[in-house]
């Protein structure tokens, strides 16, 4: 988990799955951060090769005579040599090799980070489908009886389709809604089983309140002023431009005249024994690798512009986010009591209108509006908690505060 995460938790799926949960087992059965491991694991593999030596050349040959004589006999040379240019950037195939896989491993750690904010994301998503699901069954049975009072009215030619109109549109319009909400609850059950690396038909029964945090000004500024040194996106970033700083020293080194060194003993076909040493060396006259210093370098230009574009992009939706949140605080502030209202009004007209005190216009007036208010509560909560959850991956899951002020559940509008 990461460290702003509770430092204990009790996994236990026989009472639900609440948010933490729901986290721990993305982490741990994620199919795509098995894959994730699996490349931390290529890396770390490619660091040991970087670091080992070449292997020496060995060479035999043999001549020989094609005429038999007084005192001739075989002749052979037998060398070994080893590149020397190879053990002179081993160093910096190292550095750069070593860093690369630590680059892989933070971004691993990124990966899992953001899988704990889609975890908390779809739990959210899922809990609120629900939620909206129910509020629009519970409509569409309300208006079911309306519909037979309508028909009853239009067959008695008391009513006209002109006026029966809103009460039909009523019912289908629920109808409809419930439709969507449906197919919109089955992908993001579905989004869930996948990142959770279950069986399409296993159960999800979540409980508890989604995750959302309140932060400070003071913890903001905080947490912007050392994101560098704390998000792993970014850090993976800094190892990447380390592991290219390497390649390009490499690349310098390289340029030098590649130097092989052998020693060798011969005997030619007069039994005479020499030994002797070679050098090889290439003249840098054409390429001398600026090719790739080039390359090197420009590369290690695009990943110090990639860590700033990154850095400003998260310091404005910080921002942004943290405006939003405030205008959503605002907007739930006012928004709740004013669902409650209305609710209260739908209960009385429920009263009302079989009593034959409250005509069906209206009643059905003050149904659509309880409905939209408590709909859009809904979607507010929902609003709030995912931007939550995308705050604070932004700020590299910093020990912000989680607060109950608003993680209300969604199954109560």
């Amino acid at each position: 988990m990461p460290p702003s995460a509770l430092p204990a938790h009790r996994f236990d799926p026989a009472d639900g799955l609440d948010v933490t949960e729901v986290a721990m087992l993305a982490l741990a059965n994620s199919p795509e951060l098995r894959l994730r491991r699996d490349e931390l694991g290529i890396a770390r593999a490619q660091a040991f090769a970087a670091g080992l030596l070449p292997d020496p050349q060995l060479g035999l040959a043999a001549d020989f005579p094609r005429q038999s004589g007084a005192g001739l006999s075989t002749a052979y040379n037998l060398g070994l040599s080893e590149d020397i240019s190879a053990l002179l950037t081993r160093s910096t195939r190292r550095t750069a090799a070593r860093e690369q896989a630590h680059q892989v491993n933070l971004d691993l750690l990124w990966a899992e980070w953001q899988t704990v904010a889609q975890a908390r994301l779809l739990f959210d998503q899922v809990l609120n489908l629900r939620a909206q699901q129910a509020r629009l069954a519970t409509e569409q049975a309300a208006l079911a009886g309306i519909g037979g009072h309508i028909q009853a009215a239009l067959a008695a030619g008391n009513l006209t389709y002109d006026s029966a109109s809103a009460g039909l549109n009523a019912e289908a319009d629920v109808r409809k809604r419930l439709a969507d909400t449906a197919i919109a609850r089955h992908q993001a059950e579905s989004d869930l089983h996948l990142l959770l690396g279950l069986a399409p038909d296993a159960p999800l029964d979540l409980v508890g309140a989604p995750y959302q945090v309140s932060p400070t000004p003071a913890q903001l500024h905080a947490a912007l002023h050392g994101l560098p040194q704390r998000r792993p996106d970014l850090l993976a970033l800094q190892a990447g431009y380390a592991a290219q700083q390497a390649r390009l020293r490499g690349a310098i080194l390289a340029q030098f005249p590649a130097l092989t060194i052998g020693f060798n003993t011969a005997r030619d076909t007069s039994a005479v024994y020499t030994n002797g040493l070679s050098i090889g060396i290439t003249l840098p006259l054409f390429d001398r690798n600026r090719g790739n210093i080039a390359i090197e370098r420009a590369t290690r230009q695009q990943l110090h512009d990639d860590y700033a574009a990154r850095l400003l992009a998260t310091r404005i939706d910080m921002q942004r986010i943290d405006r939003d949140l405030a205008t959503l605080d605002r907007q739930l502030a006012t928004l709740a009591p004013h669902a409650r209202q209305l609710d209260q009004a739908r209960a009385a007209a429920e009263r009302a209108w079989p009593a034959g005190t409250l005509d069906w216009p209206t009643y059905l007036a003050i149904r659509s509006n309880a409905l939209a208010t408590d709909m859009d509560l809904l979607a507010a909560r929902q609003e709030r908690a995912r931007l939550s959850i995308a705050l604070e991956v932004l700020l590299g899951n910093t020990d912000l505060a989680a607060t109950s002020s608003h993680s209300t559940s969604a199954a109560t509008p």
